[in-house]
C-alpha cells in the first residue's frame, strides 16, 4: 500500500491517472457527437441540398474535427508519459480540461446543427449534451485543472 505518511501522493497519483480516463471519456463523448452531426448534416437538407454544403455547418464541423485532433493528442501524450512512469501531473491536467471543456462545446454545436431535434430523445446528440458536463465536474472542476496547471507552470 506504501509507506506511512504518503497516502496524499499515493491519492494525487492515482487523481492523475483519473484525469487521463476523463480525458479519454470527454473525447469520446466529443467524437460521438461530431459523427452524429456530421452524418446528419449529410442526410438533412434544406432549400434543396444537404445542410453541410452550408458554410456555418461546415465551420462547425471543421472547429469539431479540430478540437477533437488536439484533444486526441494531449491524451494521448499525457497516457505515453503515465505508461512510462512518468510525472504526468500537468499533462493530465491540460488533458482533462481541455477535452472536459470542449465536450460540451461540440455537443453543443452538436445540437445546434441538428437544430429543434437535437434537443429531442429520438437522436443521440441530447444525451452527448447532457452526458459531456460531467467531464468538467469529475475527477476536479475545470476550474481545478486550472490551479494544477498553473501551480505545475509556475514551479
Amino acid at each position: 500500500m506504501g509507506e506511512v505518511g504518503d497516502g496524499f501522493i499515493q491519492a494525487m497519483k492515482i487523481l492523475d491517472g483519473g484525469r487521463i480516463s476523463i480525458a479519454a471519456l470527454g473525447l469520446g463523448i466529443a467524437t460521438g457527437a461530431y459523427e452524429a452531426s456530421l452524418a446528419y448534416s449529410k442526410e438533412r437538407e434544406q432549400f434543396g441540398q444537404p445542410i453541410s454544403r452550408f458554410q456555418a455547418i461546415g465551420f462547425k464541423l471543421a472547429d469539431m474535427a479540430t478540437k477533437i485532433e488536439a484533444g486526441s493528442l494531449l491524451t494521448y501524450q499525457a497516457a505515453d508519459l503515465k505508461n512510462r512512469g512518468e510525472k504526468v501531473t500537468k499533462e493530465s491536467a491540460i488533458a482533462k480540461y481541455y477535452t472536459s471543456e470542449i465536450s460540451v462545446q461540440i455537443s453543443t454545436d452538436a445540437v445546434q446543427v441538428f437544430g429543434g431535434y437535437g434537443y429531442t430523445k429520438e437522436f443521440p446528440v441530447e444525451k452527448f449534451y447532457r452526458d459531456s458536463k460531467l467531464c468538467t465536474i469529475g475527477e476536479g472542476t475545470s476550474e481545478i485543472q486550472k490551479l494544477v496547471i498553473a501551480r505545475e507552470i509556475l514551479k
